[in-house]
């Protein structure tokens, strides 16, 4: 494996490899790496003949600057976790490096783009949609993996690489889960043990209202979420919204749409922690 910092030195790499013919995965990510991650470049090593990682925490998608500066950075731990998985670059570029000049581009997928993050987080879209397309562009590759959990930037990407338009596969994984059920996040390394465990009301809540739904109305089950997020210790609700999976637009029957999916933002202390859950597919 290697770890490269230049867009040039990357493209290059790629470049001969592309002209024999090679297969590109590319995955995506702001580092601090888990095993949510990991899952995914172990998919990308399967499906393609060179794996490409990114390890940058991309500053124009924090619409906070200082969820920018708490958010953890562990490039050594990750290139390790990485290794260990069969990638064969790691392309961990400075702000400098991809940002050269302020990036002014404005995409707009409404309205995708305007509920739930893009309501509670204005400008976050825009940034993953700038970071996203430039690796796109540096990378060019064959298929580009996302994790499930981020459910609304997944169909936002999607809705890019069809506008924009860009000739690869998205490749959307399932959430990975702690053994407990909690989803995985690099944001839950700043959790202390006691809100470790006021959080995994969130993914318990979710999995109960799977079945409370099956006897209950579309409105019922977000009001028993709901309840069950404000009862909590330490626990607030940013918002709970059932969709259309594919649309992201509110639903408010169960008979509405065929794929619905309830999506959650809770914060635990100062960490703000997403998740979701299918209803119907």
């Amino acid at each position: 494996m290697k770890l490269i910092q230049t867009i040039h030195e990357l493209r290059v790499a790629l470049d001969v490899l592309r002209k024999e013919g090679k297969t590109i995965g590319l995955v995506p990510t702001m580092g601090a790496l888990h095993d949510g991650h990991a899952s995914l470049v172990k998919r990308a090593v399967a499906e393609n003949d060179v794996v490409v990682v990114s390890d940058f925490v991309n500053p124009t998608q924090f619409n906070d600057k200082n969820d920018l500066l708490k958010y953890p950075r562990t490039l050594d731990a990750d290139c390790a976790l990485l290794e260990a998985c069969g990638a064969d670059f790691v392309f961990a570029p400075s702000v400098e490096e991809i940002y050269p000049e302020p990036d002014t581009r404005q995409f707009s997928y409404a309205p995708l783009d305007t509920v739930m993050e893009g309501k509670y987080r204005p400008g976050h879209f825009n940034g993953v949609c700038q970071i996203v397309s430039k690796l796109f562009l540096i990378v060019e590759p064959t298929r580009a993996y996302f994790g499930e959990k981020d459910f609304q930037q997944l169909a936002i990407i999607r809705e890019m690489v069809r506008k924009y338009p860009f000739d690869l596969e998205i490749v959307g994984c399932p959430i990975v889960r702690e053994a407990d059920g909690l989803a995985l996040s690099s944001r839950n390394a700043r959790l202390s043990a006691e809100q470790r465990v006021q959080a995994l009301k969130i993914s318990k809540t979710l999995f109960d209202s799977v079945e409370y739904g099956k006897t209950h109305t579309l409105a019922e089950t977000k009001q028993f979420v709901e309840a069950a997020i404000a009862e909590a210790d330490g626990l607030e609700l940013e918002y709970f919204e059932v969709v259309d999976g594919n649309t992201l637009q509110t639903v408010t029957n169960w008979e509405d749409s065929h794929y619905i999916v309830g999506c959650i933002t809770v914060f635990c202390g100062e960490v703000r922690l997403i998740d979701n859950i299918k209803y119907k597919e």
